[in-house]
């Protein structure tokens, strides 16, 4: 096995499937990528067993054969060679020796026979989508997902797919987010599907913010996105995703609306001194004005004042700060609404002008 290439072609695909290499794995070859070459196509492949990455690229003086190499010193020894640089690489051997210019590396290999592959059954449900349609859906509610949680179900983002929308969402158990978007497809019935945390970031990694199409694949236990010349494939987490459309308020009976800019910066100044663990602010609303407050245990204070169109009932709850902010944030519209009933009930956050994204957010006792 042979080839030679150029450095700024084998270092993006290399890059892609890279992030899927976890430093620590189980079995040695998972440490590693796995090289395929037919005629002048180069196809590498990385996997932790739970996400698997495919990124190609087109070879010079290819001689065809397959191997794994260390990612991580392939990746790390095509980032030093200087730029436009030519790379051949010689499979001699157990030992991949790579040449550019006056420099030579030997690495070890491991056969490809060791190579795990991912077990993917017939497809249930397939549909193309523009890449940055789907990226958007994605950044407005990765956020919201959450972290090593007990309910594994949680460690993930939810897609459903109806007739004529994709729907998002992701909770954590103290915050939601949810992004809709419409699309056609064609399928008997909803699916439902929960995709882990891992995968939603390598997404996030892959897609465009273009109008290239994602083709979607899914499976029973699988989601399969193929873009030009890359592709992700993921398994699924299996359990049941909680009952969100009781989570999500209508809409309380005390409205909100100001600038999303300014109430973002005030937010962010009274964060400061908020409490480093539970980062618990009060807001106070009265007829056009919200009074923001923080305090920490080192008896620090914050205070601001934000104009706000609001005409109700003088109002006092608390939030975490960082749940505000990853909401307010999220959105792109010049005005922001907040919706609330009372100082036990949740806040639904949406953009004046975006009614595709909705937050939850629930208050804390201060």
């Amino acid at each position: 096995m042979k080839f030679t290439i150029d450095r700024e072609a084998l270092i993006k695909p290399l890059q892609t499937v890279s992030g899927v290499v976890e430093r620590r794995q189980t079995l040695p070859v998972l440490s590693n990528v796995l090289v395929k070459i037919t005629s002048d196509q180069l196809s590498m492949l990385a996997t932790d067993l739970e996400v698997e990455m495919q990124a190609q690229a087109s070879v010079k003086e290819a001689k065809p054969g397959e191997i794994t190499l260390p990612a991580r010193k392939f990746m790390d020894i095509c980032r030093a060679l200087p730029e436009n640089s030519k790379i051949e690489v010689n499979i001699d051997d157990s030992r991949a020796v790579i040449r550019s210019g006056k420099s030579r590396f030997v690495l070890s290999t491991l056969p490809a026979a060791e190579f795990p592959n991912m077990e993917t059954s017939k497809d249930v449900l397939s549909f193309s989508i523009p890449q940055g349609v789907l990226r958007h859906s994605i950044e407005r509610t990765h956020f919201a997902m959450a972290h090593q949680d007990v309910r594994y179900y949680l460690n993930g983002m939810y897609l459903e797919t109806t007739n004529d929308l994709i729907r998002m969402v992701a909770t954590d158990g103290h915050r939601l987010a949810l992004c809709e978007t419409g699309i056609k497809i064609k399928t008997k019935e909803n699916q439902n599907i929960i995709i882990p945390r891992k995968g939603v970031q390598e997404l996030l990694r892959l897609l465009s913010d273009g109008d290239e199409p994602a083709q979607v694949q899914l499976g029973a236990n699988y989601i399969r996105i193929t873009t030009d010349g890359n592709a992700f494939t993921s398994k699924l987490i299996d359990g049941r995703f909680p009952d969100y459309q009781n989570v999500v308020p209508d809409g309380g009976s005390k409205h909100i609306t100001c600038s999303r800019a300014v109430l973002r910066q005030a937010l962010n100044r009274v964060s400061i001194l908020s409490n480093e663990k539970y980062r618990g602010i009060r807001l106070q609303f009265t007829k056009g004005l919200l009074r923001i407050f923080a305090h920490n245990p080192e008896q620090e204070e914050a205070e601001e004042e934000v104009a706000i169109d609001y005409d109700g009932d003088n109002l006092e709850i608390g939030f975490n700060v960082n749940y505000l902010l990853d909401a307010i944030t999220a959105g792109t519209s010049e005005q922001v609404e907040l919706h609330l009933t009372d100082p036990n009930s949740s806040c639904l956050i949406q953009g004046a002008s975006e009614k595709d994204c909705k937050y939850v957010v629930m208050p804390m006792r201060l």
